[in-house]
């Protein structure tokens, strides 16, 4: 069985560059998982002793805190100004281009429409950026749009993570039913190559496996994309989540990951597989 990476595949800028600012902050604490990655997390925790903070009320006013690269509301920010703590904002650079498209738009009297999962820390950063919450609006297709009050201008940002294709579904029907809507691309260059780079492979893969976390939006989407062309498509956040059956009568294994997911990872879960097949090289 041979093994192929994605042309393009795992650690984004944004998420290199948060890396790279905690490390450079030993001792900290982020609010919130710095990105969706467990065993990186785990690493920057053991090396670099890099505190967790899962809820706001878990931080100390002496706590020097790294702002997560998804963001976090507006509000708590400046809770965070009021407490004067230390803080060393890695929010990628991705991401505060949609708070701040949100923020001018809806001071300029447009609703603002948010493509995107509600739940997700990215979004919840991003809809609080928003002047009058009373117009901003989440969807995640272009379904949800009907009987929402919108006025008449509008104004359109999506996760930055998203499909592309699922976005224009969205665009489109805005325009039909709107004169005036401004359509902003926020979606990452890196996803784009990622997603485009595990749908050739996974057109000629006999078996994809795809890593990252479980609740990395863009490794979800990978995931899905993968599937559409092999269905064989698993997604796993580490070496030990793999199943030696899955490459059973299997000539090509492609891999890909999300931009949360490290090397170090990757090569793991190739050796792994070497360990339990026979690979060509």
């Amino acid at each position: 069985m041979k093994i192929q990476l994605a042309s393009s595949y795992g650690f984004c800028f944004g998420v290199k560059r948060a890396i790279k600012i905690a490390e450079e902050h030993t001792g900290s604490k982020t609010y919130g998982p710095l990105i969706h990655n467990k065993d990186e997390i785990d690493r920057l925790k053991k090396g670099f002793q890099i505190g967790l903070a899962e809820k706001f009320d878990e931080i100390s006013p002496d706590d020097a805190v790294v702002i997560r690269t998804h963001g976090i509301p507006k509000n708590e920010l400046a809770q965070l100004k009021a407490q004067k703590n230390t803080i060393v904002d890695a929010t990628c650079p991705y991401v505060t281009t949609p708070q701040k498209i949100v923020e001018k738009m809806s001071q300029e009297g447009y609703s603002i429409v948010i493509f995107g999962d509600q739940n997700h820390p990215e979004i919840k950063g991003v809809v609080s950026y928003v002047q009058d919450q009373r117009n901003a609006f989440i969807v995640l297709s272009e379904k949800e749009l009907e009987g929402l009050p919108l006025l008449g201008k509008v104004a359109l940002v999506s996760q930055t993570t998203r499909k592309p294709e699922d976005f224009l579904k969205v665009v489109n029907a805005l325009i039909l039913e709107h004169k005036e809507v401004r359509v902003f691309n926020t979606i990452c260059n890196a996803t784009f190559e990622n997603q485009d780079a595990a749908a050739e492979l996974a057109k000629n893969a006999d078996v994809m496996i795809v890593i990252g976390g479980r609740h990395s939006s863009n490794t979800k989407q990978l995931h899905s994309i993968c599937k559409t062309y092999c269905q064989e498509s698993h997604l796993i956040e580490n070496e030990q989540e793999l199943d030696k059956a899955w490459f059973e009568g299997k000539e090509l294994c492609g891999i890909s990951a999300g931009a949360s997911t490290p090397d170090w990872v990757v090569q793991n879960v190739i050796d792994k597989i070497k360990s339990m097949k026979k690979v060509e090289d």
